[in-house]
């Protein structure tokens, strides 16, 4: 057998593969479909192993259903947007949109001697006007359905690339890309309501049957659904009383004191009369914002001086204090704590000197807790002690049911049931990302653009040389006329989270050249995606947020009801982290 000649023969049955079209997707013949998809790259400049990793097991089964007789859709592009082409413009000078466009050209030269079996002819990047025009289309859509608002929120900002960034953006209290030190900043921002489909999404887990079970669990646990106990504490001062939200009402009775956010009103209001608590808040303000980098981060606190009353026991007075590890968009942002059974209060009220009561103990070991709170799983049967409701020996479930009963029908609370999930803030102070289609008039307000008037294009005419926004000193593209009463007005100059990109391209590629975000035959043809492959880092950013968007596509008609899961299928390929040693037989051969 002569040697294979990979310079000769690749390249030769590559170029008889574009000339006949084999790699293109088409729904001719009456033949299944089958669409399979890689997750797409961001162009850094080269393709590394991960990539070839990647898109050889997308290639596979495209060939594989190729053969069998089906019509597959096998597409790439490029998620081209973000803070790395922003970051290169200022290193070494240029543009953005040079750098991002000269990579994807590196990037495909590079993937095509490959051999995938890939449509090329479906290629766009998300930095693509014909792209994200489209993208601002939808926003429109989603405002006019509710889909999306603008409120002052406390948000994460990274103060390296000097934008906001999303929870799930933040890795250990700092930022994913940059790794500075996340801090608090209010600033009013624009959100999707994925909030609102909290319950939706995680019933539709259990129907995920060709998902891995540890991506279902990730998404399940962030959505974090819990019941709990709404009630108020009545303030001992005539103020207004405070309101807490509590999934384990069961331990009222160990509580040492109410806890309040740095951001909750009560501490906005004292800080304007009390210098310590003014500082205090300045302080919070620059630790993180999530509650994983509370959790790891020192327990402060200030005691405010105020006093409210036990649910139980009006004579009972527990102090008010401000506390760093409080979030104040969870729950009602003030907290009863109990220190014996959470070890945030516990580390707090050991800290100063606050008392710490046991509501249950262990069966098998009834110690009082010292300085490792004793925090059970629900499902566990403890002994407790002397509870309201009459309880003796159960566990955390039986007791928070019928503590929460207890209390509706004594009259001074209510069951809720919460989640983990907060809206998904989609505002970023950056150039190179997607135009907010939005105008600011004095008059009419916050407007949407006019469809026709779209795409609202990035100006090419900007530079990097200071911090910050550009567009928020580039004022022939800032100042446009009001598209209601025509006015002079100011476009929004903050871009969209790049994850809004993303979460939406697996639609695109049913009809790329569409003057419509999709065109409803060719997505109920083509959606769903049969197979779709990546890395598990993406199980809550891009995987969740897609979720949402197809939800939100389908309400405005862009997606049918049955794409509203865009995945049929998922494949998570791992990463390469090590090198790889193998043993070889006689003849060569990895054994």
């Amino acid at each position: 057998m002569s040697a294979y000649d990979t310079k000769t023969i690749e390249p030769k049955w590559q170029k008889a593969w574009d000339e006949a079209g084999t790699f293109v997707a088409t729904k001719a013949g009456g033949k299944p479909k089958y669409y399979v998809l890689e997750m797409f790259p961001y162009p850094s400049g080269r393709i590394h192993i991960g990539h070839v990793r990647n898109y050889t097991m997308g290639d596979v089964i495209a060939r594989y259903k190729l053969s069998t007789g089906h019509n597959v859709l096998h597409p790439m592009g490029f998620d081209a947007f973000g803070m790395p082409a922003e970051n290169a413009a200022m290193a070494i000078g240029g543009h953005p949109k040079t750098w991002t466009y000269e990579n994807i050209d590196t990037m495909v030269e590079q993937m095509k001697p490959l051999g995938f079996g890939l449509d090329w002819s479906r290629m766009f990047a998300t930095c693509d006007p014909e792209y994200y025009g489209q993208q601002q289309s939808m926003f429109i859509d989603f405002l006019e359905k509710g889909l999306v608002y603008r409120k002052n929120a406390t948000v994460n900002w990274d103060p390296v690339d000097m934008t906001v960034l999303a929870n799930e953006q933040v890795i250990d209290g700092k930022g994913w890309r940059s790794g500075a030190d996340v801090v608090r900043r209010e600033l009013t921002q624009w959100f999707f309501k994925i909030s609102d489909f909290s319950e939706e999404l995680l019933d539709a887990i259990d129907g995920l049957d060709n998902w891995p079970a540890k991506v279902k669990l990730m998404q399940s646990n962030w959505i974090g659904k819990s019941r709990g106990l709404q009630f108020s504490f009545e303030r001992t001062d005539g103020g207004d009383p405070i309101e807490v939200y509590t999934t384990r009402p069961d331990t009222l009775m160990g509580a040492s004191f109410i806890g309040i956010s740095a951001d909750h009103p009560l501490a906005k209001e004292l800080a304007e009369t009390n210098p310590a608590i003014a500082a205090f808040r300045t302080e919070v303000a620059k630790g993180g914002t999530t509650a994983e980098a509370l959790d790891k981060a020192e327990k402060l606190g200030i005691d405010t001086g105020l006093t409210v009353k036990h649910p139980l026991n009006p004579d009972w007075e527990l102090p008010i204090w401000i506390a760093n590890f409080i979030l104040m968009d969870y729950g009602t942002g003030a907290i009863f704590a109990c220190p014996a059974h959470d070890q945030r209060d516990l580390d707090f009220c050991r800290k100063y000197d606050l008392p710490v009561i046991d509501t249950f103990l262990s069966l098998e070991n009834p110690e009082p807790v010292a300085n490792e709170a004793f925090v059970p799983p629900k499902t566990e049967t403890v002994q407790w002690i002397d509870h309201f409701a009459g309880l003796d020996k159960a566990n955390g479930e039986d007791a928070v049911n019928a503590t929460v009963d207890f209390a509706e029908k004594a009259g001074w609370g209510k069951g809720v049931t919460n989640y983990r999930l907060r809206d998904w803030g989609l505002s970023r102070q950056r150039y190179w990302g997607c135009p907010i289609p939005v105008v600011h008039c004095d008059d009419c307000g916050v407007v949407p653009e006019k469809k026709e008037n779209l795409p609202v294009e990035l100006p090419e005419d900007v530079t990097f040389d200071i911090p910050g926004n550009p567009l928020d000193r580039h004022p022939t593209w800032r100042d446009t006329p009001c598209p209601t009463c025509g006015k002079p007005a100011k476009r929004e100059t903050d871009t969209m989270d790049t994850f809004v990109d993303s979460s939406w391209y697996f639609a695109r590629f049913t009809a790329p050249r569409a003057e419509t975000p999709t065109v409803m035959e060719d997505a109920a043809y083509w959606m769903n995606v049969d197979q779709y492959i990546g890395g598990i880092e993406h199980a809550i950013l891009h995987l969740l947020y897609s979720r949402f968007f197809a939800r939100a596509m389908h309400i405005c008609g862009h997606l049918p009801a049955s794409a509203i899961e865009p995945f049929d299928a998922l494949f998570t390929q791992g990463m390469v982290t090590h090198a790889i040693y193998v043993t070889r037989d006689e003849n060569d051969r990895p054994v």
